[in-house]
């Protein structure tokens, strides 16, 4: 753990690092030693990012970003949709941790696109795959889809949570990218 106060951009240049190393390491350099986990259990946490991203288990945040305990504030749902829970803990990790970057982040091969794109998603699954159709329209190209959904829900939470973010002490930056499963890297987006 770093730093109890850290802009947006050293939080970027963070993240950037950590998947530059990722991409080419053969293990994490992250720090999840007993003694990060007894100082965090102690001091608590002041994760430099917000990360909310997919469930599926080939895109997990900590390691494309080379994060260790304490490092990020992850939030995983399904097709990284955003609905009142998603916001109220980027609200929490902003307002009460100091959190001063959000980043909403996709993946190629997502089934949740995937299935919206085909229409599908049946019983609970469809509350995720009708939001995402809402932000991909027809689009029909997976990393496309991914893209506009990445965007769509950066846009949401810039839109629901602006109040909040203008409170705050240090301003909050809201990014979007897309983690290539085939490469291991992060396409930051522009929205």
């Amino acid at each position: 753990m770093k730093d109890k106060k850290i802009t947006a951009k050293e939080a970027m240049e963070r993240l950037r690092k950590g998947n530059k190393k990722y991409v080419t390491a053969r293990n994490s350099g992250a720090d999840v030693s007993r003694k990060i986990r007894l100082k965090t259990a102690r001091d608590g946490q002041f994760p430099y990012a917000i990360v909310i991203s997919c469930s599926d288990s080939r895109a997990v945040p900590e390691h494309i970003f080379g994060a260790g305990i304490g490092e990020i504030f992850t939030i995983r749902v399904a097709g990284n949709v955003i609905d009142k829970h998603q916001l109220g803990s980027i609200e929490y990790a902003v307002s009460h941790l100091g959190s001063p970057l959000v980043v909403v982040m996709g993946h190629t091969g997502c089934g949740a696109v995937g299935a919206a794109i085909s229409d599908g998603g049946h019983g609970f699954v469809s509350s995720i795959t009708n939001e995402i159709k809402e932000k991909i329209g027809d689009e029909k190209d997976d990393y496309r889809a991914s893209c506009f959904n990445v965007i769509g829900s950066v846009h949401q939470i810039r839109n629901a949570l602006s109040s909040v973010f203008e409170k705050c002490e240090q301003r909050v930056h809201v990014v979007g990218c897309v983690y290539k499963l085939e490469t291991g890297r992060v396409k930051w987006l522009k929205s």
